[in-house]
Order: C-alpha cells, then structure tokens, then sequence
C-alpha cells in the first residue's frame, strides 16, 4: 500500500523563516572565514527577519531572544570600532 501525504502550501511566514536561515547560516560561514563586517550585516539581517517571524506568530520567546541577540551583536560591532 503506497501511502500519500498531501502538502499545504507555504504562508508567508514559512518563507521569511526559510530566508531568515539562510542568512544566519550565510553569516556563521562568512564569521568563519573572517569576513568582517558582513558577517554582522548578515546577522543583523536574519536578526531582524527572526524578530518578524515571532511577531507573525505573536512569538514573544522568539522576539525576546532575537532583541538580546540584536543588543548585544550592536553593542559589540560599535565596541570593535
């Protein structure tokens, strides 16, 4: 018996989690062959599409984590300065 699983289509939610993942994943490599400051634009921009996930789910451990993560990233970037 060949079982079939139906997909539901993606929300909007579904692709800015995608794309948010990417760029974390794109900014962990770029940290990794030193690539500065990309490396800090790329998180800071999954950073903020992390923060517009948990808002569309009303997410608030998902937002409340990603101010700390935005906080102390900024703190340190103007540090190194």
């Amino acid at each position: 018996m060949v079982q079939t699983t139906t997909r539901l289509p993606l929300k909007p939610v579904d692709y800015v989690k995608w794309i948010a993942t990417a760029i974390q994943l794109i900014g962990y490599g770029l940290t990794g062959l030193n690539y500065t400051p990309w490396n800090i634009y790329a998180f800071l921009v999954g950073i903020f599409l992390w923060f517009a996930v948990g808002f569309m789910w009303k997410d608030r451990a998902i937002m409340v984590v990603h101010v700390g993560a935005f906080i102390s990233l900024t703190i340190g970037y103007l540090n190194a300065a």
